[in-house]
């Protein structure tokens, strides 16, 4: 993404929202923090995905992650958009989301982050937001970015893995693998050597045969 890169602080910046006006790193505090970005308000796909976003808000308040979600419509809008959002998950039209919704309706953010969709625009041509998602650290930093293009609904329990997987190898000197979830072994990072990992993963640490004869692969639980 052009806007921001992997391990820069993320903008401080200042919106309004259905929850009131807000600057970034101040509602985050000291949470981990997720943006995740729609196209347009009372569209089918962004209503499906705010509305799974808010049936996982517990799974995501569990990791210590503070949701918040951006459109490029008014305060105002949301707020309606928000009863169909409520509605579509069996809930009272009137509950309030678990998370705000950002009016970006000059698309100044979406600019500065670097998310528009240049191949999805509205009736009067003008590009739409694409679907981001944005994991920041209680650094500030922005530890992952995902870029789905508008016509394309994300899944929230993969932004729930990775998240999983951020947090455990920001504590352990660990990589995740392939389809890698909570509780399956994970990886001992290369930089590590054999002494080092002994003592680092007193589990065990278990290198699989390969037939270039090299132990990179080696597991830990």
């Amino acid at each position: 993404m052009p806007g921001i890169l992997l391990g820069d602080v993320f903008p401080n910046f200042e919106a309004n929202t259905t929850l009131g006006k807000i600057k970034f790193h101040d509602y985050l505090e000291d949470s981990w923090g997720v943006l995740f970005s729609h196209p347009k308000d009372f569209t089918p796909v962004c209503t499906t995905e705010l509305g799974r976003a808010a049936r996982l808000a517990g799974e995501f308040q569990k990791r210590n992650v503070k949701m918040i979600a951006l459109s490029i419509d008014s305060v105002e809008d949301h707020l309606g958009w928000s009863k169909d959002i409520n509605f579509y998950n069996g809930e009272p039209a009137s509950a309030t989301l678990p998370f705000p919704i950002i009016a970006d309706d000059k698309r100044e953010l979406a600019i500065q982050l670097g998310m528009l969709d240049p191949d999805e625009r509205d009736k009067d041509g003008i590009p739409l937001t694409a679907r981001c998602v944005f994991v920041v650290g209680p650094d500030k930093r922005l530890k992952l970015s995902i870029l789905y293009p508008a016509t394309t609904g994300r899944n929230f329990d993969e932004i729930l893995r990775v998240i999983d997987s951020l947090q455990l190898t920001a504590q352990k000197r660990v990589a995740t693998p392939v389809d890698w979830k909570p509780g399956d072994r994970c990886m001992v990072l290369p930089n590590i050597s054999e002494e080092e990992a002994k003592a680092l993963f007193p589990d065990g640490v278990f290198p699989k045969d390969l037939p270039s004869g090299k132990k990179y692969l080696r597991y830990t639980p």
